[in-house]
């Protein structure tokens, strides 16, 4: 006998396909306040018509990141990650915003009246997430010389750990550019640490033995002569590096 489903839970499943797929206009109950209220029984702000520009949201399988679309470049960091991401907007059909990564694949989709689709390797194919608070603006920290220093050695640190061999971290920085070289050795030891958990990780990580930071005119990745080079572009904040896919491809691994 086939068993009746509430009608609360159509309603939400109807509202997660129309994020997720796209392929229809969304009510407007679909948007993140309505969203949020269906998953955890919270009634949104009165007169809350958009998200705000810095906020937190929770997916529906659980994934906690904040989205910061108060500055050029949008910013994406989740809460078990160290990573942020520096998020690229595209126009889609409908008014939607399509968010792409470095690598030019889609991170976030955002509809015209407020609904977001986040998309990971575990859910390629999308998966809703709902308005959850306000969040941490994501901004470079200030750092000194001896800072920057430090920051290296636990990127090196972290990175010889996870290939179990010595992978020392060199960098050529400026006053200005020292917290964006921190940055991103950190990012870098997160992408070995991310190809060391892969079946082809020991190959992908024998490709260099040590990583080189340097200033240039565009960010970028690649591995020259046992080098793994990690170019970055001071004046583009936290956008002018490389993110850990893009270094991962750089190694192969992608």
């Amino acid at each position: 006998m086939r068993s009746e489903t509430p009608a609360p839970a159509r309603k939400l499943a109807f509202a997660m396909a129309l994020a997720v797929t796209g392929l229809v206009a969304e009510p407007a109950w679909a948007g993140p306040d309505n969203l949020r209220e269906s998953l955890f029984g919270q009634p949104p702000a009165a007169g809350r018509n958009a998200s705000p520009p810095v906020a937190r949201y929770v997916s529906q399988e659980g994934d906690v990141f904040v989205l910061d679309r108060s500055q050029n470049r949008p910013l994406l960091k989740f809460q078990d990650s160290p990573e942020v991401w520096a998020l690229r907007p595209q126009p889609a059909p409908r008014g939607d915003i399509i968010y792409k990564n470095d690598l030019g694949e889609p991170v976030l989709r955002a509809t015209r009246l407020g609904g977001l689709t986040l998309f990971t390797e575990d859910r390629p194919g999308g998966t809703a997430a709902a308005l959850a608070g306000g969040g941490p603006a994501l901004r470079l920290p200030t750092l000194g010389p001896q800072q920057l220093l430090e920051r290296l050695a636990q990127a090196s640190a972290r990175a010889t750990r996870a290939a179990r061999r010595l992978i020392p971290f060199e960098a050529d920085a400026s006053p200005s550019s020292s917290a964006l070289v921190a940055d991103a050795a950190l990012v870098t030891s997160e992408a070995v640490i991310r190809m060391s958990k892969r079946p082809n990780g020991p190959a992908m990580i024998a490709r260099f033995r040590k990583v080189s930071l340097v200033e240039g005119h565009k960010p970028g990745a690649s591995v020259q002569q046992g080098v793994m080079k990690i170019t970055i572009t001071p004046n583009d904040g936290l956008a002018g590096r490389p993110s850990s896919d893009r270094i991962m491809a750089a190694a192969g691994g992608r």
